[in-house]
């Protein structure tokens, strides 16, 4: 065991205590002679890291073929970045960005985020003292420079492995993470709590938030800069602006550019006398007289709007002071921007725009650029077939190939999408039918609304939205479709487990909140059959909302031809395998574990039906009683929590008189906790929904209770 304090301002102290069992040999000369390691123990004294790492890299990862990182190696925490020079600095970060590639590069995941604020965030740490102050972070994608420097570097192989390192910021990963990072957008609203709260306790600690092109379309960083502008709390927000847009056509114009003009300005923006000089003329003016406050105000902004670029007076008329634009890849510039706003006391709301490019990388990693390329698409929801390389068809496939042909039966139909990122497969919709497909980005409640509206304008709405961004559009949900029985077709997309992704974009709880709306028809496909059939079904639904989910991932038959879809009825199941012991209802993908279950039992001498639910509402109630009535036990199943698909049938048996005499229900939903990220195939075992799980809880509703714990062995 061996304990390294680590001191920071105010006296704080930070102890971090590792247990090294196996001894791990490293032949670059750079690393020290040995390190011992095993499941890495690692908790702060202080509060914060809880001990839930504990997963290590497999042996092969921690000798990828990289260039030594002299100086990498003997920065184990952002105190060891106060000592090194410019220079110095410069070359940790060619050192980072070149270990990042060689690491990232093996995922199927794009990593050029990462790479981007790689200067960015070693200047941050480098003028601010985490986790005494604190540094928030709106996009998981740009922390992975910052997890190095804080002390996990040795674990960045493990990311978005089982008991590995979280692809977001995480509170209970480090201390260093003083707010967990979801989808976007909340970094300002938690970092202004946080400023406030230091005010009213009285303490001095700096409170930092970046965030990016992506969360600043959605209204929430709007709400929070206005609220810090009235409140008027220091506070840095950085925004680092990689020049992304939605719409490529905008992107052809001129872009802000960066020049050693850009470059001065920004410097004497940020710079104390300058502050304090823009402080005394607003007395002095206040004053003389509130005409002349008010002409001097206009001027000042005018003026600043003349130094920055279009659009930057927005922020200043939030109430944030604007600085920049400032070169995201010039460390110098970097740290006398916020050297110089971090040395003022009271300052109130600043806003520094960054500029970073994505593509930036270190001279000897041009080849993890090609990589990059190459994986760039399988990034989002592609899945990718390690053991033969190629890419396999997903049920977004199957989705846009069903869309298209419906869209070309009906003009009306179109087509429009909310979340981080869009889908590859729904480039082809986008590229049949441009005039009728809307990409809005992180912007779910508009997403819903404008839907609303575009079928109040006689067309058919389709809107896609992962489940776990359609819980940001709620209210409106409810309010502008729901209540008004306005016939939207929503698309709900990696629904369940999403293994890599962990919690943070889990689709648990949809069938939940969806079922439980008046008007809605929700249903779910079992397979891609049923997918192309449900969006059949949507397309011609015009006297209400209707949802579908499906889950992240590969279809069940890869090699199934491409058909069209025919409308279901609505509320009607199906019966897929006929039994007589028990009865297994599944609802959307969890169908296919039932039917694994029943393989799993036949060979057991056990006969069960299987049946696919297809509908959560309205019920199948012929369907259920007919199960109810030919068996003695009925076990529900589905990818969703408590409240879902397993309710609305226990409600209706209960009612029904059909749990009064000899029957056992039994409902198999995801536990009542967050699941943690790893592979889907470990994240269903920890929820306890796979074949084996199923056919084990039948056993033991069987009373073949040694039977079903051979099962689980």
């Amino acid at each position: 065991m061996g304990t390294a304090p680590t001191q920071y301002p105010s006296g704080i102290t930070a102890n971090f205590h590792a247990k090294f069992d196996h001894k791990i040999e490293f032949s670059s000369s750079s690393f020290p002679s040995t390190l011992n390691i095993s499941k890495l123990n690692c908790h702060p004294n202080s509060k914060g890291l809880v001990n839930r790492i504990c997963s290590l890299p497999d042996i092969d990862d921690l000798f990828w073929e990289k260039l030594p990182t002299p100086i990498l190696d003997v920065v184990e925490n952002p105190i060891h970045l106060k000592n090194l020079s410019t220079k110095e600095l410069k070359l940790l970060a060619d050192e980072i960005r070149s270990e990042l590639s060689s690491i990232l590069s093996k995922t199927q995941r794009s990593f050029k985020a990462g790479l981007a604020t790689v200067e960015l965030t070693i200047a941050l740490h480098y003028v601010f003292h985490a986790p005494f102050d604190k540094i928030l972070w709106d996009a998981g994608e740009q922390t992975y420079a910052h997890k190095i420097l804080t002390g996990r570097r040795f674990l960045v192989p493990t990311l978005r492995q089982k008991n590995g390192l979280s692809g977001y910021t995480s509170r209970t990963e480090s201390e260093y993470d003083p707010f967990g990072a979801g989808h976007g957008c909340n970094s300002i609203s938690a970092g202004l709590g946080m400023a406030v709260a230091r005010d009213i306790k009285g303490k001095r600690e700096r409170v930092v938030t970046v965030i990016n092109n992506g969360t600043t379309i959605a209204g929430q960083v709007y709400e929070a800069m206005s609220n810090a502008g009235y409140l008027d709390s220091n506070l840095v927000v950085i925004l680092n602006d990689s020049r992304h847009s939605l719409h490529p056509k905008i992107e052809e114009g001129p872009k802000t550019s960066i020049n050693a003009l850009s470059s001065t300005l920004s410097r004497l923006q940020s710079s104390k006398s300058f502050r304090k000089f823009r402080e005394v003329a607003k007395g002095v003016t206040k004053r003389i007289g509130r005409g002349m406050h008010e002409l001097a105000a206009k001027v000042d902004e005018y003026a600043r709007g003349m130094m920055g670029p279009p659009g930057s007076t927005l922020f200043e008329e939030l109430g944030m002071y604007y600085i920049g634009p400032v070169d995201g890849h010039n460390i110098e510039d970097l740290i006398c921007v916020l050297q110089a706003v971090a040395s003022l006391d009271s300052m109130g709301p600043v806003l520094i725009h960054v500029i970073t490019e994505e593509n930036q990388v270190s001279e000897d990693d041009q080849k993890g650029e090609t990589v990059e390329k190459q994986q760039e698409d399988l990034s989002s929801n592609g899945m990718y077939s390690f053991s033969s390389g190629l890419c396999c068809r997903t049920y977004s496939d199957c989705l846009v190939e069903a869309l298209v042909m419906e869209a070309e039966k009906d003009k009306d139909i179109v087509v429009v999408h909310a979340g981080m990122e869009m889908d590859p497969s729904l480039q082809l919709f986008q590229e049949r039918f441009s005039d009728r497909f809307f990409d809005v980005g992180m912007a779910e409640q508009h997403a819903v609304t404008f839907s609303a509206g575009l079928s109040c304008g006689g067309l058919k709405p389709f809107c896609i939205i992962p489940s776990a961004f359609l819980q940001r559009a709620y209210d409106q949900v409810v309010h502008d479709v729901d209540r008004q029985k306005i016939p939207v077709r929503f698309v709900i997309t990696s629904a369940g487990l999403v293994g890599s992704d962990g919690p943070v974009q889990c689709g648990a709880f949809d069938i939940t909140f969806l079922s439980c709306l008046p008007n809605m028809i929700v249903m779910a496909p079992s397979d891609e059959d049923e997918l192309m059939h449900m969006v059949a079904t949507a397309a011609k639904v015009d006297d209400r909302p209707i949802c579908f989910r499906y889950p992240r991932g590969a279809l069940v038959r890869t090699d199934h031809p491409i058909c069209g879809g025919s409308s279901l009825e609505i509320g009607k199941g199906k019966v897929l395998v006929e039994g007589k012991d028990a009865a297994l209802l599944g609802y959307g993908a969890t169908v296919q574990n039932c039917l694994k279950a029943q393989v799993l039992l036949s060979k057991l001498g056990i006969n069960v039906t299987v049946a696919d639910a297809r509908f959560c509402k309205p019920l199948d109630i012929e369907l259920l009683r007919q199960l109810c009535n030919n068996h003695d036990i009925l076990i529900t199943v589905e990818e969703g929590s408590v409240g879902g698909f397993g309710s609305h049938v226990a409600q209706f048996i209960a009612l029904d008189g059909q749990l009064d005499g000899r029957l056992k229900w039994r409902p198999m939903v995801l536990p009542d906790n967050y699941i943690e990220h790893a592979s889907p195939k470990e994240q269903l075992d920890l929820a306890g929904l796979t074949g084996h799980h199923i056919a084990a809880t039948t056993l033991s509703l069987l009373g073949r209770t040694r039977e079903a714990l051979l099962l689980m062995c």
